[in-house]
């Protein structure tokens, strides 16, 4: 690639997440913290480091040619930008996030029609309006540079609209959620120019792909065990896999190597299961990535 891709990480609570993400995919990221742009081990990408509400913005005009950013401040913006890739995580878990309308819990608001007249206060403020617009809802919403929840606790806003991964801190400031208005998780981005370009386009999707493939590693691990051959055919039914398992006779033995891959969910009560059908010697390794 002659010119490098010039490529936006997410600047506050997603950086870390995101940092570590492509550590996984095989890119280490480091960040000075005097310096907007960090080092990544691959020539052919550039990174800077910018907030993910203005990721979109960066990468519709050019300046960027990719990014990470979340749904919610694609739609903030109404940014005109590819979406190559939807990529569920956030700060905390691999999951996404809630856009929600939060009353206080001894609020007569009881449902969003009940809002009419009202005053919100949120970060999220151009959704917010056409939100409310598009259900014929005559509503004040009102920029919030932060600490939102406090602002209808004390009395300057009736409702907020707030983003949860939980909904523990909304509860834990004494607020109940009354509606959902979307949810969001990160996305890969880029711009019509730069997914012209194939040289760069070929390593957008490369990025995609890896990422994509750490995500998907996260939530399953790999298993191994030694199993006779009269109770074989009885474990084998008893795995989930993505294709059928790999089986290797041992040397000179009876006795079978099964390996397959398996969800993280399901692995804890799997175990014990295949044991108690004649697997012995499991072992279980976690997973970079799964393509």
């Amino acid at each position: 690639m002659t010119t490098p891709l010039k490529l936006g990480i997410p600047k506050g609570s997603l950086q870390k997440s995101t940092m570590s993400l492509f550590k996984r995919s095989g890119w280490n990221i480091n960040v000075n913290d005097r310096s907007y742009f960090p080092e990544i081990n691959d020539d052919t990408i550039e990174c800077a480091i910018c907030r993910a509400q203005e990721m979109s913005r960066y990468v519709e005009n050019g300046t960027l040619d990719a990014g990470l950013t979340g749904k919610d401040w694609i739609a903030e913006n109404s940014s005109d930008v590819r979406v190559v890739e939807d990529l569920v995580y956030s700060k905390v878990s691999a999951r996404p996030a809630r856009w929600v309308l939060a009353v206080p819990y001894d609020s007569p608001i009881q449902t969003i029609d009940d809002l009419s007249g009202k005053k919100i206060a949120t970060e999220l403020l151009a959704f917010t309006e056409r939100y409310f617009k598009s259900r014929g809802i005559s509503v004040d919403v009102e920029f919030s540079w932060g600490a939102t929840e406090a602002k209808v606790v004390s009395g300057l806003a009736d409702a907020v609209v707030e983003v949860t991964e939980t909904g523990s801190t909304i509860k834990a400031h004494g607020l109940r959620i009354i509606h959902e208005l979307m949810q969001t998780n990160t996305q890969l981005i880029t711009n019509q120019q730069a997914w012209d370009n194939p040289r760069k386009r070929e390593k957008i999707e490369q990025i995609a792909l890896l990422l994509k493939g750490a995500l998907l590693g996260e939530k399953m691990v790999g298993i191994k065990m030694n199993v006779p051959q009269d109770k074989l055919e009885k474990v084998v039914r008893l795995l989930p896999s993505l294709n059928a398992p790999t089986i290797a006779s041992l040397y000179q033995s009876d006795w079978f190597s099964v390996e397959t891959v398996v969800g993280t969910d399901v692995v804890r009560d799997l175990i014990p299961c295949l044991m108690k059908n004649g697997a012995e010697g499991i072992i279980e390794y976690p997973l970079n990535k799964v393509i």
